[in-house]
């Protein structure tokens, strides 16, 4: 076999293999024991997107001057975050003292993302059908039916146009 060909066959096989491999990223989003609601539910947003794209996310609660009395508010914060993200991840690393900082790392759950997509392509499907039965009931609703007496009103309503339009152009010649 040629030497040449055999060197092009070699690349072009790692070449196929760099292509499947995926290289997975670790964010980090930093929280403090005393952030507000909004701030919380944005982060956390945020974190649930960085999960939802494939990439593990270490949370890390900063802690300054007598804030490090206190470990557990922010072990509170990391239990809440854990809570919001659970339907897309699992913990890798429970939260641990780290010096002035308590880390955690979440990663994504591929087994639980399946099947929360799932659950919501299911109820997508299920509110498109009771819009269909709704809009369909409502245009039946809607509809007027119309009667054998209201028939005769609407011919003899279009004979007296019909008659009226003819007088006009008669008029105009």
């Amino acid at each position: 076999m040629d030497h040449g060909k055999a060197v092009y066959e070699a690349k072009q096989r790692d070449k196929a293999s760099r292509k499947k491999s995926t290289t997975v990223q670790v964010k980090e989003m930093k929280y403090r024991p005393k952030i507000g609601k909004g701030d919380f539910d944005t982060k956390t947003r945020k974190v649930k997107q960085f999960l939802g794209e494939g990439n593990r996310v270490k949370i890390t609660i900063m802690f300054r001057g007598r804030e490090m009395q206190h470990p557990e508010l922010g072990r509170k914060i990391l239990d809440q975050v854990a809570e919001t993200a659970d339907d897309i991840s699992k913990i890798e690393v429970y939260p641990k003292l780290d010096g002035r900082n308590m880390v955690m790392v979440l990663v994504p759950d591929r087994e639980k993302q399946a099947a929360a997509a799932k659950a919501a392509q299911e109820a997508a499907k299920e509110a498109a059908r009771a819009e269909a039965a709704e809009n369909a009931a409502e245009a039946a609703a809607s509809e007027p039916t119309e009667t054998p007496a209201d028939a005769d009103t609407a011919e003899e309503q279009s004979d007296t146009a019909d008659d009226h339009g003819s007088e006009e152009t008669a008029d105009q010649t």
